[in-house]
């Protein structure tokens, strides 16, 4: 028989819908994401255990008191294993495809039941849609509404429907003849032979198809994962992909305890609605003879009345939610250029996509950016990057591997150029297997590895190159079985290998973590069948530029050498699992010019042509950690700097890093050292290492402050015995700080206030989110602040007095250099010695800054120069 094709008339009738048809998916879209997006508003934006509560008197109102307090129980579990928006997510998803499955198939069902030509139509159709594999729904699904929820609701739906269709035909035939045949001849009308007497007797059966809808629904989940739906879908397809096995327990317990709760409720809600269920509950409760409560259910007036009272509550809480979020969001992080636009980036579970996916994530962050990431098959993620529901991604194995998704979606993407290469595909064998060198010395060898290559995703480029030429150019074809998994399981198998001396050989690539991990041979290819080495890419959508011109530069300038990936991929490996970017964070404070070079911020205007230096020229690395006066001091140096024709770097660093930086000549001066006591401890340390330049402000002091409206409390004495008033909590700044340390160590001991309060380590920034909060709310409030500080002058507020001087004397800050500073900028030590700045000169140097916002540090600072037209001359001299 010659070969029947008809894949190529789906290609060409699924291209001409999306043509000619396009406005009906949209509005599909539009539609559907709506209906998501409010029910997962409602679910995932109230406080989890006041949700959980209005689970449990559901469950309470449908099935008694035992029930309802396992259903707190079991969304308690949920929510203290970090996975509560993932499910409220999931459970979003099952309610909008459920209920609208309901509403095409009850009709249906009924429609089925009363004529026998449609039931015959149908019969084939829902045969074809309970039986068609589920994931062959997700291609049409992301290609039509790209990835996303979207496409998880489209199958589910698809999937769901035959047994609602199914169960309700099937309960209405099986309705009594003579029922029905009795209501006719009392003159019912068919409509109303159906609402009275058919549906009725056929409830508990459609109820039953209801309840299957509903779970095959949930079964949907992980599929839908795949397509980038969110929730515990991903969260279950991240687990499988990258062989988390503890992601993967936690999150199929969640899907367990969602799928129990929505089976058990739906199942009893048959017993509310059905007189036949009411009778026999009513039955078997009547006839307990023992723990008679536990079968009380309360009524629907009552249920409801709880259900409502839970839901203002968390309405409220959510409300208040809200308004401290934008009350913190005031308060944005230095170099806020993306002002808090979205950006969605997807990737493929391979390790440098990981990396460089959560890198950017975490620069995308510093730098004033929403990012969301989804972890996406080839297929679905080039996909959505074509259609745009995906921005950029950043693993494109170009000419090679993805050759085929690159051909198939050219026309809509934009190769941003290539950031690491070249790399190269290889089949390697643990170094212990004699013998085996080279690709040729697999022939003939095939039982010792039982006849297998371990490969990875069927979908990866390389799997098509391994067996289209690898194979065929050495005779490897008959003698061994590429095994297509996924790179978690190859390197699963590889490692379980190695634990055991087996011999095994699997697809591998440089660079790749694993070779640092394990003595591993990389086979030779004497024949270049694996072709010439690849680049590893960025690619994005067609209309990125436009839409964020800014990201799409710093993109094409990308790059990270062997040396960087290797390094940034073995401390993700060490964060493990679910904690990627706590690894990026990690490799970040070994490399901290990585961002600023990744993303460098835009550069300040010059005022003028001011004379230039003699050191004009040369490179000032300047560093600072996010303290007022610190921020304000270094960019007022770094503009005067650039005046004088010097170059500057700039990177924020908490202290710890930030005085090793100096000590080891990785930065070159800051100007934020309190001495003697707040830096104490870095002074004493590092002093061998470094150079004071003297003080340029003081002195200092550091207090606790409370606002005003707080009567009763002016000294640190009047606190005792208040702790009640305020939560018990001292609302602290960085943890590594050293007036945190003062304030643990003496000031609470010396008034007595250990144990009554606690000291809250957060940021600065928080602190002030917080003291801002409190004073809106009119609320008492008590935080660590210093002076001089802006926030004196933006807000009333009382210094508490320290009678007993715990907090010591005031201190100086000075400008602390490296060792060697003074040889590689003579003209720069001299001015810095004598930089001073007036209280009054600093306070309205850092007003300037608030004024202009994050992110736009420079270009304040320059306004402040350009109302202090000597500040330069003064402070810089020439000559």
């Amino acid at each position: 028989m010659p070969r029947f094709t008809f894949g190529a008339w789906v290609e060409d009738a699924v291209d001409w819908l999306q043509s000619h048809l396009t406005w009906i998916f949209d509005a599909v879209k539009t539609v559907l994401g709506g209906m998501y997006d409010g029910v997962d508003a409602v679910l995932g934006g109230g406080e989890p255990l006041l949700i959980a509560a209005i689970f449990a008197v559901l469950a309470f109102w449908l099935r008694g008191i035992v029930p309802a307090v396992l259903t707190l129980v079991g969304f308690a579990l949920i929510d203290s294993l970090a996975l509560w928006d993932d499910a409220m997510a999931t459970l979003s998803l099952v309610i909008v495809a459920a209920v609208i499955t309901v509403v095409i198939a009850v009709p249906l069902g009924i429609w089925a039941a009363r004529n026998r030509k449609v039931s015959a139509t149908l019969r084939p159709v829902l045969d074809v849609m309970q039986t068609m594999p589920a994931f062959v729904y997700l291609i049409p699904g992301v290609m039509f509404f790209g990835v996303g929820v979207i496409p998880g609701v489209i199958a589910t739906i698809v999937f769901a429907m035959p047994p609602g269709v199914r169960m309700t035909e099937l309960g209405i035939r099986q309705v009594d003849s003579e029922l029905v045949e009795a209501a006719e001849a009392f003159g019912t009308t068919p409509k109303h032979t159906l609402t009275r007497v058919q549906l009725p007797l056929a409830l508990p059966t459609i109820m039953a198809g209801i309840n299957q809808v509903i779970m095959l629904a949930l079964s949907m989940v992980v599929i839908g994962g795949m397509a980038g739906a969110g929730g515990l879908g991903e969260k279950v397809y991240a687990a499988i992909t990258q062989l988390q096995v503890g992601l993967a327990a936690e999150s199929g317990i969640a899907v367990v305890i969602l799928a129990m709760y929505l089976d058990r409720m739906t199942g009893a809600l048959n017993e509310r609605v059905s007189p036949l269920g009411r009778r026999a509950a009513a039955k078997a409760a009547a006839g307990a003879r023992r723990l008679r409560f536990t079968h009380y259910k309360p009524g629907t007036a009552v249920a409801m009345t709880g259900v409502v009272v839970l839901a203002l509550v968390a309405g409220g809480l959510n409300i208040a939610g809200s308004s401290s979020d934008s009350s913190k969001g005031s308060q944005a992080a230095a170099g806020d250029v993306g002002k808090g636009q979205k950006i969605n980036m997807g990737y493929i579970p391979w390790d440098e996509g990981i990396a460089s996916t959560f890198l950017w994530k975490e620069i995308l962050e510093q730098r004033g950016f929403s990012p969301d990431v989804t972890q996406l098959d080839a297929g679905p993620l080039y996909s959505g990057v074509a259609r745009g529901d995906i921005d950029f991604q950043t693993d494109a194995w170009l000419p090679t591997t993805h050759k085929d998704y690159w051909d198939k979606y050219s026309d809509q993407l934009e190769d941003y150029g290539s950031w690491y290469g070249p790399t190269s595909l290889e089949l390697t064998v643990p170094s212990y297997v004699e013998g085996i060198d080279s690709l040729e010395d697999l022939k003939g060898q095939g039982k010792k590895f039982n006849g297998k290559i371990i490969g990875i995703e069927a979908s990866a480029g390389m799997m098509g190159t391994l067996k289209d030429k690898v194979l065929k150019e050495y005779g490897l074809e008959g003698e061994y079985t590429v095994v297509s998994s996924s790179t978690s399981s190859m390197l699963a198998e590889l490692n379980a290998s190695i634990k055991k001396k087996e011999p095994v050989v699997v697809t591998l690539w440089s660079p790749h973590w694993a070779y640092g991990a394990h003595d591993l041979k990389k086979l030779d290819d004497p024949k270049g069948a694996w072709g010439e080495g690849e680049d590893v890419h960025v690619v994005a959508h067609k209309g990125f530029a436009e839409k964020s011109p800014v990201v799409a530069d710093w993109l094409k300038n990308f790059e990270l050498t062997e040396k960087q990936l290797t390094g940034l991929e073995n401390k993700i490996q060490e964060a493990g699992q679910g904690k990627e970017q706590d690894g990026v964070r990690a490799w970040l404070k070994e490399n901290p010019d990585v961002v600023d070079k990744a993303a460098p911020l835009p550069a300040g205007g010059q005022d003028g042509e001011p004379q230039q230096g003699k050191d004009a020229g040369k490179t000032v690395n300047m560093g600072y950690f996010p303290w007022d006066e610190a921020i304000a001091s270094t960019y007022l140096w770094q503009n005067m700097l650039e005046d004088r024709g010097y170059k500057t770097t700039v990177k924020q660093l908490d202290p710890g890093p930030l005085y090793t930086g100096l000590a080891q000549g990785q930065l070159d001066v800051q100007f934020d050292s309190w001495l003697p006591t707040t830096h104490k401890d870095y002074w004493n340390r590092y002093k061998d290492d470094l150079t004071d330049l003297g003080s340029w402000y003081g002195p200092t002091s550091l207090e606790l402050t409370v606002p005003s409206y707080v009567k009763g409390i002016d000294s640190l004495e009047d606190l005792k015995g208040q702790g009640k008033k305020f939560n018990g909590k001292i609302i602290g700044i960085e943890s590594s700080a050293g007036m945190m340390g003062i304030l643990n160590d003496k000031v609470l001991k010396e008034y007595g206030l250990e144990g009554e309060y606690k000291v809250v380590s957060s940021s600065t920034s928080s602190m002030l989110a917080e003291l801002d909060r409190s004073i809106k709310k009119k609320e008492p409030v008590v935080v660590t602040l210093w002076s001089p500080h802006w926030a004196y002058g933006a807000h009333d507020l009382k210094k508490l007095d320290d009678p007993k001087g715990a907090w010591g004397e005031g201190e100086q800050i000075h400008t602390v250099a490296k060792k060697d500073f003074a040889q590689d900028f003579p003209e720069l030590t001299g001015w810095l010695k004598d930089f001073k700045l007036s209280e009054e000169e600093l306070a309205s140097l850092e007003v300037e800054l608030q004024k202009g916002g994050a992110g736009k540090e420079k270009e304040s600072a320059r306004h402040w120069m350009d109302a202090h037209p000597d500040v330069v001359e003064k402070l810089t001299p020439v000559g």
